[in-house]
């Protein structure tokens, strides 16, 4: 990866982006969901990230599908905003070492910093410590990628025993681990949290709190739990602001999430605060916030 440098604004490192002509977001599901079922682009979230003083971004993938991270590292390429991509690729597949090859290879190919997967959906709680899962995510450590952690509560003891396991691979918590903001339960999600950040190689984005509250959010006053919990656990050189764009528009604004985190961190200190909505994101995920050489010179029109 990249050396990092000094970011000049808010790093925020995690915000996804759809096209549904191109592929539906079977997951946007029901009512609830209905206002996320249209187009984001990067053309939407780049006003309101420049508003709220942000200088690069993380894109996060969405689905389960090969075609979307050439895609989105396309994007990275032709952008001034995006300055890395967390893509997919099966993890379980013989020649997942092949897969991320042909991924580093591809146009923008230098914007992969990290792997995910839905690992929320499986119904198996201990997915991530399965034989063929390891040694997929072993083959990310080999190339000098991140893993995302996107899982719920239950799934947060197989995610510390993978971390264990591979102390060579940085696993990064998105979501906080999904905590049941909304029941007002900090337990066992809270002890389960402790023991994955106890692991020096884990990492906790501070993203997605305001939809796992109650979507009517007007307060920070029932996420401060659930942010102590976690600045106490990984320390602010192991925490990173994202803001979930577009989801996080179920709840609140992108500058409504901004400055609620920055409530929720007000505590800390100013080389802290930078640690947090910068510095841990561009030296965990290796960014860079100028645009590069291949960015200034690909046919991006």
């Amino acid at each position: 990866m990249t050396a990092p440098r000094s970011a000049p604004g808010i790093v925020d490192a995690h915000h996804h982006v759809w096209d549904l002509s191109a592929r539906d977001q079977d997951w946007i599901t029901g009512p609830e969901l209905a206002p996320l079922r249209r187009n984001f682009t990067l053309t939407d979230l780049e006003p309101e990230a420049r508003a709220a003083g942000v200088a690069a971004t993380v894109l996060v993938q969405t689905v389960t599908v090969s075609e979307e991270t050439p895609e989105f590292l396309t994007l990275a390429a032709c952008s001034d905003l995006v300055a890395g991509v967390v893509g997919w690729t099966d993890l379980t597949a013989p020649d997942v070492a092949d897969a991320l090859a042909r991924l580093r290879a591809c146009f923008g190919g230098e914007y992969l910093v990290g792997i995910r997967h839905q690992v929320q959906q499986e119904p198996d709680p201990r997915w991530l410590v399965r034989p063929d899962v390891l040694r997929g995510l072993a083959a990310v450590a080999e190339v000098g990628l991140v893993y995302d952690l996107v899982v719920k509560p239950h799934q947060l003891p197989a995610a510390a025993e993978a971390a264990a396991r591979l102390p060579e691979l940085t696993f990064v918590l998105d979501h906080l681990g999904k905590p049941p903001v909304a029941a007002g339960a900090l337990h066992p999600w809270a002890e389960d949290v402790r023991w994955l950040a106890a692991l020096p190689n884990t990492v906790c984005k501070l993203s997605g709190l305001v939809t796992e509250a109650d979507w009517v959010f007007g307060t920070t006053e029932d996420l401060g739990p659930y942010a102590d919990t976690v600045l106490d656990a990984f320390g602010p050189g192991r925490l990173m602001f994202g803001s979930d764009w577009p989801v996080c528009r179920l709840a609140a604004s992108y500058a409504d999430v901004v400055s609620t985190a920055q409530e929720l961190t007000a505590r800390l200190d100013p080389a802290e605060r930078h640690e947090v909505f910068a510095g841990t994101a561009m030296r965990t995920y290796g960014l860079t916030v100028a645009g590069s050489p291949a960015a200034q010179e690909a046919p991006c029109a």
